[in-house]
């Protein structure tokens, strides 16, 4: 009796253990705290490797209370992890700045061990094998996510940094996301008899001409001019500027140019002004001289300080850019990439972006910066921001139906020539030659940087790369 009651004890004892066990990798589905993986792990990619006392320089771009709120979570991170991993967090100003300097570091071979990037950027690099493919780290059993935390992920978000030019490869990993959306003057649409944003562009171009003809503003509309709002107009028209599986840019369709000829009409008829002066539109659109005004989403808070500050203040909201049967939100971010150096460094900076994509690390960081989180769950510790940031709420609330921009290398000099052809559109040029020499010019860079070739000669240029 004795001897079987031992028995069971031990087993008992066993069967605890093993679930206990279960609870250090993702196997089961179930998300495990980064600080509380066991490590070094015994299986996968990186089983064995140790990332004690590992250093991990990070290029970001953040600035100001942004960087504060960057330098804020590193200390956390460096504090709290159990390997003494200590990251370095180092801003560089922008994401141009970031971009040229990883070209060349590249060339040197002195890259830094975690890196912001544009999905498209990131293929850039990728082109000279300098990027670790993060699916490594998201399918493994131990140190990826699990389906728990998959599931959590905005899925859009997740998907945004799987490579078409190369076999899906994940060449970055999301910690935040901001949106295009259509910024809009609540009191004076009031004033004007509408009880709602426009849904579609007739109906933005009806509302904008009011708007001037009746005395209330100058502006109507400051027309941006850049690829992102391109891309933005056509997916919300239910189209796309990218064909993955053809691997070809797609311009040249009704879809997208449904936008640049309502633009072309407005500018004519004198419903909308062409933007001469950096920001000018946001400061138009804050001085109550617009009535509409598109950009990301990050920028509700210099929206509202500029309201505030100005001799006149009035009830602003966010709206989908105009669709044709329903929104579909052009999501964007800049994504962090990890290159590769050694295998301790790698997992280290991995180690970091699991941790930060966790909610409490997310909601944190959303409240200082105005960006998306990227996991769902993280709306439950955002309901007193959600309150006091109703545009911000306006906003999340149209994540539901979003597309990506294409995140192929050669996709930066493509944007340069989508707002080539949009200020020669407002010019007056025909949209149907311009959008059709627009498609050519897009397709003939993606020649220039297929898979596996070297960084093309001169450095491609980064004068087109976004902002958001």
């Amino acid at each position: 009796m004795k001897f079987t009651k031992v028995v069971v004890v031990l087993m008992v004892v066993a069967l605890l253990l093993g679930v206990a066990n279960t609870r250090t990798t993702a196997q089961d589905g179930a998300y495990v705290k980064t600080f509380d993986l066991k490590l070094p792990v015994a299986d996968g990619a990186y089983a064995g490797i140790d990332p004690s006392g590992a250093t991990v320089v990070w290029w970001h771009n953040h600035t100001g209370t942004r960087n504060d709120a960057v330098q804020a979570a590193v200390e956390e991170f460096n504090s709290g992890n159990p390997w003494g991993i200590k990251v370095e967090a180092i801003s560089k100003s922008d994401y141009v700045t970031i971009y040229q300097a990883m070209l060349a570091a590249i060339q040197t071979g002195d890259v830094p061990e975690l890196t912001v990037a544009y999905q498209n950027e990131a293929a850039t690099y990728q082109n000279a094998k300098a990027l670790v493919d993060l699916n490594v780290f998201t399918n493994d059993p131990v140190l990826g996510f699990g389906k728990d935390f998959t599931d959590d992920f905005f899925q859009g978000f997740l998907a945004s940094d799987l490579n078409p030019q190369f076999e899906g490869a994940r060449l970055g990993l999301a910690v935040y996301r901001s949106m295009e959306v259509l910024y809009y003057n609540v009191d004076a649409l009031t004033k004007m008899g509408y009880s709602a944003p426009p849904k579609n562009w007739d109906e933005f171009k009806e509302m904008s001409c009011k708007f001037v003809n009746d005395g209330l503003g100058t502006d109507g509309y400051q027309v941006r001019t850049d690829a992102s709002f391109v891309a933005a107009a056509a997916f919300a028209q239910g189209s796309d500027i990218y064909d993955a599986a053809a691997n070809k840019f797609t311009y040249d369709t009704p879809e997208a140019k449904v936008m640049p000829q309502v633009m072309q009409d407005m500018v004519a008829e004198g419903c909308a002004k062409v933007i001469t002066e950096s920001r000018g539109d946001q400061n138009s659109f804050v001085a109550g001289q617009s009535l509409f005004y598109t950009g990301s989403s990050s920028g509700l808070p210099f929206v509202a300080s500029g309201i505030a500050g100005a001799p006149t203040q009035f009830t602003f909201d966010i709206a989908p850019i105009p669709y044709k049967d329903q929104p579909v939100q052009n999501v964007y971010g800049a994504s962090n990439s990890i290159p590769v150096t050694t295998r301790e460094q790698e997992l280290a900076a991995w180690l970091f972006l699991r941790w930060y994509d966790e909610p409490a690390q997310q909601a944190a960081w959303a409240k200082a910066s105005n960006y998306f989180p990227v996991r769902q769950s993280t709306a439950d510790e955002l309901t007193d921001y959600f309150a006091t940031n109703k545009p911000y709420k306006s906003a999340f609330d149209l994540l539901g139906s979003t597309k990506a921009e294409p995140p192929v290398a050669g996709y930066n000099a493509a944007r340069g020539f989508a707002a080539d052809a949009m200020n020669n559109v407002l010019d007056g040029a025909s949209v149907d030659e311009e959008f059709a020499a627009l498609e050519e010019k897009a397709n003939e860079q993606l020649d220039l940087f297929k898979p596996g070739s070297a960084l093309p000669t001169p450095l491609p240029t980064a004068t087109a790369t976004p902002t958001k």
